[in-house]
């Protein structure tokens, strides 16, 4: 069940990642075309292997995104598909709703937890079973702006807690090729995440010793978790190759810096796809 609820939540992941490169127009691209075309590729991912961990783990899955419609981009399968937005692997968000600047929606994704053989400091403190996340999300444009809430919760394996994520980012288009997405952000956690995540209690304290660790006892209490930055950028190389980057710096902050759990505060994550447009009918 585990396996799948991952690969249902990659999948639609990929998804958020190929959106916006479905719709950036090409130079030579008539947008008046009626055309079917689907992309495929491929998109490679870096992440820490937990949260405070100065180690990496690559993540790669396959892009398989069709195009059912041409220019109008109209059909109810073109607006569903503009309406989903790709935040993270835990957060991958559906526009319900959109009303003078307004949005609202739900969200959902998946947490990978945390394993206790991730790191060697971790030993003795057990597994932290991840599981399916939803929750839900408010944002308000400001032209190019996007101010924008979360509200994100796993709801199998380990009772986490909850996060609020709150960010703001812009979006510019510098050619018809090229669009840049620069966003910063901060994330709130409950109690039960911090102790999740971050939190070293007296049973784990001794187990930690008994394995040769010797990692204190600590109480991670709720607050401010981090502060981040990054940019995304979706590329035409040609009219049918897609290129989409993006770069992350994160840093732990308050109990989260504090706790004897990680290896370091600092935070580096990014990814590379790389998508092939075929057309199917003209």
């Amino acid at each position: 069940m585990q396996r799948f609820c991952v690969s249902l939540f990659l999948s639609l992941a990929l998804i958020g990642l190929a959106v916006p490169l479905a719709y950036a127009q090409p130079v030579n691209q008539d947008p008046n075309a009626r055309s079917k075309s689907i992309i495929v590729g491929g998109t490679v991912g870096v992440r820490p292997k937990y949260e405070g961990s100065d180690d990496f783990r690559v993540i790669g899955f396959p892009i398989i995104i069709p195009k059912f419609s041409g220019g109008d981009g109209n059909s109810t399968f073109s607006m569903i598909r503009r309406r989903v937005k790709f935040r993270n692997i835990d957060d991958i968000r559906f526009t319900a709703i959109e009303w003078n600047g307004l949005q609202f929606g739900p969200l959902a994704g998946y947490n990978f937890g945390r394993d206790q053989d991730d790191a060697r400091r971790l030993r003795g403190l057990g597994d932290v079973d991840g599981g399916v996340t939803t929750g839900g999300f408010v944002g308000y444009n400001f032209g190019p702006v996007l101010l924008d809430g979360a509200y994100i919760q796993q709801v199998t394996g380990d009772d986490t807690g909850y996060q609020l994520r709150f960010a703001a980012g812009v979006e510019r288009d510098f050619s018809p090729n090229l669009k840049v997405v620069t966003r910063i952000g901060t994330t709130f956690a409950s109690d039960s995440y911090m102790d999740s995540y971050f939190g070293v209690s007296p049973t784990q304290s001794a187990r930690s010793f008994a394995v040769g660790i010797g990692l204190p006892v600590f109480d991670a209490s709720s607050g401010i978790k981090d502060v981040y930055g990054q940019i995304d950028a979706n590329i035409y190389l040609t009219e049918r190759w897609l290129l989409r980057t993006g770069v992350r710096y994160g840093r732990l902050l308050g109990d989260a810096e504090d706790s004897p759990v990680i290896e370091t505060p600092d935070q580096f994550s990014g990814g590379i796809g790389l998508g092939y447009k075929f057309n199917i009918s003209p």
